[in-house]
């Protein structure tokens, strides 16, 4: 069977105007698609150049088919469940600055460069100390870029024009501004003068991000049959869902230099970034968060399956069209859509969440992803938001350890474990309630303080424990 490669695929080969840190599965899925669909329906022409940030990774292999990989796009999609593939051929080569260093800082010579995008794993944005201009090369991402544009600089003289739009892609808060940050911390331990200074100022933009698409990866134990369907041999392949995001924070210039609108892209440009993280946590994290508790001691055990479920899916709808949204500043057009396709997420059937593997550090969770929008609908509204209290005593239940007669394998904090297995050997509901509802150290607050909620979840825990969950709910 032949190997897919520019010798066996018919594809295109496009300018070198991108320098992306990273090969792994997720860029490839999600940046790398994306500039595919640009280049296809936009003209785009923008060629790749992916260096390995870390001395392993697949390079060598990315190079054995030439750039080219396939990518299969599986879920709902236009309220029809569908799985796509085609072959992604905007990589025109690799790198492996551990073994080319030359090569790779070659790239800064490029006059057509525009692009930086990186996804180097949450670690990837830090500051290593030992880090020096002449190491070949620097081993920190950020190291290795300063090394780059640097190189630039020299190269053009400090030219404007030559400048970078810099996207990072980690999962990190202000993922472009700490870049920034420690690429000028090396400029000043380096010595690399006030010029460079002000050309990294000036002329490059770094751009704050938010990204969001699913992407389990190279599908092992389907291979056989991918090989079989697509009558080539890949060792790339990844799958990811249909849905993606990506949320760049930077000037208005950046849109006129990304034609992604034009394509049908998801990619919302925004020089404030906080209102999509914001929906992001608390609708898509916070719905998972809420969901858990209720789905898994109802019997259910996938989030697809709570979905399908008329009583649980109607309850998770319901505590996100009228007791989150309401929370948020978004426009309800938007709010409506993000919703709707968290729900349509969530109903993948390609993708299978069990609720236990979900519930870890379920406590913390709820503090963070949940009790937001709790809070901030008291002080919208004057009023409990009855279905988000609801999980609240379902979390409640849930951390007893039980679901009917079988055992809960709990997972979170020792500190949480204790408190919960102390507080249920009493036996004692509203004494349970009162001290976990008045547990500052759980959410920072009493949440005792305010009118009703302690008799709310109260009852609300003491109806589950007294008739279970599936009567309750359906009651509810």
């Amino acid at each position: 069977m032949q190997e897919l490669n520019r010798h066996t695929a018919t594809v295109k080969t496009y300018t070198e105007r991108i320098i992306q840190f990273g090969e792994g599965n997720f860029l490839r899925a999600f940046a790398n698609w994306m500039i595919h669909e640009m280049n296809k329906k936009a003209n785009f022409d923008a060629g790749v150049v992916a260096v390995q940030p870390i001395d392993q990774g697949l390079i060598k292999m990315l190079n054995d088919q030439d750039g080219l990989y396939t990518l299969y796009l599986n879920g709902i999609k236009n309220g029809q469940a569908i799985s796509e593939h085609e072959i992604i051929d905007c990589i025109q080569r690799g790198i492996n600055p551990y073994e080319n260093y030359i090569e790779y800082l070659a790239n800064a010579e490029n006059p057509d460069l525009r692009f930086v995008i990186s996804n180097t794993t949450e670690a990837g944005i830090a500051y290593n100390p030992d880090d020096t201009l002449k190491d070949t090369p620097q081993s920190s991402y950020p190291g290795k870029l300063t090394a780059l544009l640097y190189k630039r600089f020299q190269t053009f003289g400090g030219a404007s024009d030559k400048g970078m739009i810099v996207i990072p892609c980690e999962l990190i808060d202000k993922n472009g501004d700490n870049l920034k940050r420690i690429i000028l911390k090396y400029a000043a331990n380096w010595n690399l003068g006030d010029a460079f200074v002000e050309w990294i100022n000036e002329d490059n933009i770094f751009c704050n991000t938010l990204v969001d698409r699913i992407v389990p990866g190279y599908p092992k134990d389907k291979m056989d049959a991918i090989t079989k369907e697509l009558g080539y041999k890949d060792n790339l392949v990844v799958e990811g869902e249909q849905f993606h995001l990506w949320v760049i924070e930077g000037p208005a210039s950046v849109k006129e230099e990304i034609p992604a609108e034009v394509c049908g892209l998801n990619i919302v440009f925004t020089d404030n970034m906080e209102p999509y993280r914001t929906r992001k946590v608390r609708i898509l994290n916070g719905a998972h968060t809420t969901l858990v508790p209720v789905g898994y001691l109802y019997g259910i055990d996938k989030v697809r399956e709570s979905l399908e479920d008329d009583v649980v899916g109607g309850f998770l709808k319901d505590t996100i069209f009228k007791e989150i949204c309401p929370t948020l500043d978004l426009s309800k057009e938007e709010l409506d859509q993000f919703s709707n396709d968290v729900l349509d997420r969530f109903r993948n059937p390609y993708l299978e969440h069990a609720l236990i593997s979900i519930s870890l550090n379920s406590t913390s969770k709820y503090k963070t992803r949940v009790l937001p929008s709790l809070l901030e609908y008291i002080k919208r509204k004057n009023e409990l938001p009855n279905r988000l209290l609801f999980s609240l005593a379902s979390l409640i239940a849930f951390y007893r350890g039980y679901r009917e007669n079988e055992a809960i394998t709990l997972k979170d904090d020792q500190f949480v474990l204790d408190f919960f297995a102390s507080q249920w050997a009493t036996g004692d509901i509203p004494r349970i309630t009162k001290a976990t509802l008045s547990n500052t150290d759980f959410w920072g607050t009493d949440l005792t303080q305010f009118d009703g909620l302690l008799n709310r979840v109260t009852n609300h825990l003491e109806n589950i424990i007294t008739n279970g969950m599936k009567q309750t709910l359906s009651t509810l």
